[in-house]
């Protein structure tokens, strides 16, 4: 399977997708002109991924902002990955990072975690 790299710019985060290594990764800012448009080649990479995950993946979220667009592709994002952890085909597990001070991302990965069923490690950290 191919991983999903996609370079991030001043309104896309950067996507780090890799099968073999169970590591997804997203960084940076979310704020697209089409929210469903620049997130359907994760949900296509997930769907094909769900197929035969690795053992153990790991979620690794650190966007310092989102927009409302963003925030329902994101949920969609952790429903697939709910669905691969609920047919028990891999452990999978989220680390949302958010800035100190930053409340409002630190709340927002408490609510992401309080939806899906998912474990989630709120990390705290200097700078994303």
């Amino acid at each position: 399977m191919e991983n999903l790299v996609i370079e991030g710019t001043a309104k896309t985060p950067t996507v780090e997708f890799d099968a073999s290594e169970g590591k997804i990764v997203l960084k940076g800012r979310s704020i697209p002109e089409n929210s469903i448009e620049f997130y359907r080649p994760m949900q296509d990479w997930l769907k094909e991924y769900s197929i035969a995950p690795a053992v153990k993946t790991v979620v690794d979220i650190r966007l310092e902002y989102f927009n409302t667009s963003s925030s329902k592709c994101i949920l969609d994002f952790f429903k697939s990955l709910e669905s691969i952890k609920s047919a028990g085909n891999s452990d999978v597990t989220v680390n949302w990072y958010f800035e100190t001070d930053d409340e409002d991302m630190q709340e927002a990965g408490e609510d992401y975690e309080a939806i899906v069923g998912l474990p989630f490690t709120i990390i705290e950290v200097d700078e994303i």
